[in-house]
């Protein structure tokens, strides 16, 4: 690979990463993670607690992506 196809992905990469928080953000508000009073409702519970978890899966993502582009990055500067 050359070193604008590398920076290309160290772009990429960093993009990924701040939309892996978006979504992270987008999927716990679609998945019905709201804030209301936990108990009153054990699906809405569940619901919630499925949300949560997705989230921050998909949140975790972002260091991972953050990571990817820095030493891409560095790699590219290197060539």
């Amino acid at each position: 690979m050359n070193k604008q196809q590398i920076q290309f992905l160290s772009n990429l990469c960093f993009a990924l990463g701040f939309l892996s928080i978006i979504g992270s953000v987008m999927i716990w508000f679609s998945a019905g993670g709201q804030f209301g009073a936990p108990g009153v409702d054990a699906l809405a519970d569940l619901k919630r607690a499925y949300a949560e978890r997705f989230g921050i899966f998909v949140g975790l993502w972002a260091p991972t992506f953050m990571i990817l582009s820095n030493r891409l990055h560095h790699y590219a500067e290197k060539r």
